[in-house]
């Protein structure tokens, strides 16, 4: 019988358990999957960030740490961690992004908000240009970014891809990639979304100089991670106007301290980090699929490249 180790915060425990027993069961894996197993015999380590500190040292035996979230960069650097590491690729996450991603790019371009908050009495109609007008720019072709890329296409809005190294994406009006092509990817992108893993290379890739070329008006959605956005330079562009908007499910730091200034900001929405939840059922499927295929002699899949950092 293989043990597996269960490392989240106390509060999760039951939540990911159930889901994950459950999983294994139906895939044919014969595990006790527990949370206070003597880390020594452990065979496989499912891991959640936001719990006491683990020294992966103590896990010989393990062959595998699988990751319940998304974003590896609080464990990829850890030197104790030497066992294999597989980030969650996981349909939930996906779908989640999907529909936080479509529904803002829709609240901005339509521009709801004017709607929802009220006109005053004042009937004041605006002009809104088809979303084959609209550009959108994503940084990030990963899983998540291409599956957002894809629901947008498919909206109807001219969208750009960026990503580090060269994709080809179907459906896009470009594919853009290193340094040269980040700047043409800003250029004229009415819409901006933030979807690049945390790493060295892309803290604070969105800073002063690369939002100055963003369109006067530019919206910029960042459903990922805090360390992509300067901070310091986005007060400026969004007071002037420059930035017709923002709005954010990622800062640094996460969660948002209830006394920074984007909670008042008048051009700021602030939305706790929701953008795409780990969904506990469709967690525990994926990372049983994996474990299973691990048991099976199969290669581990979407293991974390620790040269990358994702």
């Amino acid at each position: 019988m293989l043990l597996i180790q269960l490392l989240t915060p106390e509060p999760a425990r039951d939540r990911f358990a159930v889901p994950l027993r459950a999983a294994l069961a139906d895939r044919g894996v014969v595990a006790d999957l527990s949370w206070d197993h003597p880390p020594a015999g452990v065979d496989y380590v499912i891991y959640c960030p936001g719990g006491a500190a683990v020294d992966f040292a103590d896990y010989p035996r393990a062959r595998a740490v699988f990751s319940l979230w998304a974003g590896v960069e609080t464990i990829v650097t850890d030197p104790t961690l030497t066992q294999p590491l597989a980030r969650l690729v996981d349909p939930g996450l996906t779908q989640g992004m999907v529909e936080w991603v479509t529904g803002h790019v829709l609240r901005h371009h339509l521009g709801l908000d004017a709607d929802i908050l009220g006109q005053n009495g004042l009937w004041s109609p605006r002009p809104c240009p088809p979303a084959t007008e609209r550009p959108v720019t994503i940084l990030g072709l990963g899983e998540l970014g291409r599956a957002a890329a894809r629901a947008l296409s498919g909206l109807g809005f001219a969208v750009t891809g960026w990503s580090r190294s060269p994709r080809d994406e179907p459906g896009l009006v470009r594919c853009l990639s290193g340094a040269d092509g980040l700047e043409q990817a800003l250029t004229g992108a009415a819409i901006l979304i933030l979807l690049l893993p945390s790493t060295p290379r892309t803290d604070n890739i969105l800073n002063a100089a690369r939002l100055a070329l963003l369109p006067q008006g530019a919206v910029v959605l960042n459903p990922g991670r805090g360390a992509l956005m300067d901070d310091g330079a986005w007060l400026a562009p969004l007071t002037s106007g420059h930035l017709g908007w923002a709005t954010r499910s990622g800062f640094r730091p996460d969660p948002l301290p209830p006394q920074d200034r984007f909670w008042t900001h008048p051009r700021v929405t602030v939305t706790p980090h929701i953008a795409s939840a780990t969904s506990p059922g469709s967690a525990a499927r994926t990372i049983a699929a994996n474990l299973a295929r691990a048991e099976a002699g199969l290669p581990i899949l979407h293991l974390v490249d620790r040269a990358l950092g994702y």
